[in-house]
């Protein structure tokens, strides 16, 4: 079996799926990074000069080969394209054997995986509507961002505002639901130590980046400081850029996304990694159904693990939608990721333009984390 050629289809809201087609009739399905879809399908392309011709069931050797055939290594753009590639790869090796993946990465650790549920809302009333809303749902665990765009050493009043939002959502869910913060890397050190400080008494599950992943001695000092457990690594990509964080104990919780992180195998070797520091996997996922069954494939699998994320199931946009009750996901059986585009509805959906929002603060215009 051969490679013919790689397909990119960009998919609304902001989802770019990645197919990679074979001699022999068997398509692999992956997904990439959307942010900067147009960046990445060009690097999926750039690829393709080297993939087409070669056997598909050579998976870590391709990865070496994508990336560290050229000199220049690394980088959102590029594992980005090689997630998506990769992914494509594992479901054509799944599809040919007859088997899903989680079965060729060892087997299952678990019968069904735990999912949160975003929530948010502009007012409080709507916040409390939306987090009881998940409640009702089955979910068991809630996340969003209590925090806006913040400075350096921001005002008493967002301090108040922000926990006002935790103090609200743990009275409606109660303690028996786990409530996650996502800081969204918009705090400096000194400012989440503060903000982690008062939202303890709330007992959140984690705080997901407090600061931005950038400087590892930063987001050490927070971890170190705070009691809460540290949640990070959306914004980081294969086992190296995992590393300094493990060693540093710069989180207790890392979040490794499968599109962006170097594929499925990557995903695994970074969680083995942080089974070595007693760190637990909570894969990030805001994209695309295919990136929520290709995560599902790699959960199954890890001992580690502790929740999901996801915004799609796939509703309109699979054959078969993923399915998820009482708060947990079934793992897709079928081989490889055991998912296929419904091509008629993925047609019907193009994507429109889409740019990571850039935010600035009111008062003064400067530029604001986002």
């Amino acid at each position: 079996m051969k490679i013919t050629h790689l397909e990119t289809l960009y998919v609304a809201p902001r989802w770019l799926f990645v197919r990679v087609h074979t001699d022999e009739g068997l398509v692999g399905l992956g997904e990439c990074l959307g942010d900067k879809a147009k960046a990445v399908a060009a690097a999926v392309d750039e690829l393709a000069a080297y993939l087409v011709g070669q056997d598909p069931f050579r998976i870590e050797h391709h990865w070496q080969a994508m990336y560290r055939g050229a000199f220049w290594r690394g980088g959102p753009i590029l594992n980005a394209a090689i997630s998506g590639v990769e992914i494509a790869l594992w479901d054509i090796l799944g599809k040919a054997l007859g088997v899903p993946i989680y079965q060729l990465l060892g087997g299952k650790c678990r019968e069904r995986i735990r999912m949160y549920q975003h929530i948010g809302g502009d007012t409080l009333e709507k916040l409390a509507e939306s987090a009881a809303s998940a409640v009702a749902g089955g979910f068991t665990a809630v996340k969003w961002c209590p925090v806006p765009a913040t400075r350096a050493v921001d005002t008493a009043q967002m301090r108040k505002q922000a926990t006002e939002q935790l103090r609200v959502v743990r009275e409606i869910v109660g303690d028996q639901i786990d409530i996650l913060i996502d800081m969204h890397g918009r705090l400096s050190p000194a400012m989440a130590i503060l903000l982690g400080e008062a939202f303890a008494e709330y007992q959140p599950m984690f705080l997901e980046e407090p600061c931005l992943p950038e400087n590892v001695d930063a987001m050490a000092r927070v971890a170190h400081t705070l009691k809460t457990p540290i949640a990070t690594g959306e914004r980081l990509f294969t086992k190296f850029g995992f590393r300094e964080v493990l060693e540093k104990q710069a989180a207790a919780i890392l979040q490794p996304d499968v599109v962006i992180c170097g594929g499925i195998m990557e995903l695994k070797k970074i969680a083995a990694m942080a089974e070595a520091y007693y760190v637990a996997i909570a894969p990030h996922n805001p994209y695309g159904p295919v990136a929520t069954a290709a995560a599902l494939q790699v959960d199954a699998c890890l001992p580690n693990f502790l929740i999901q994320e996801f915004v799609s199931l796939g509703e309109g946009y699979l054959k078969e939608p993923l399915t998820v009750t009482d708060g947990y996901a079934d793992i897709p059986d079928r081989p490889g990721l055991g998912v296929d585009l419904d091509d008629e509805a993925v047609c019907a959906r193009p994507r429109e333009s889409w740019e990571v929002p850039r935010w600035f603060h009111e008062d003064d215009g400067s530029v604001a984390d986002w």
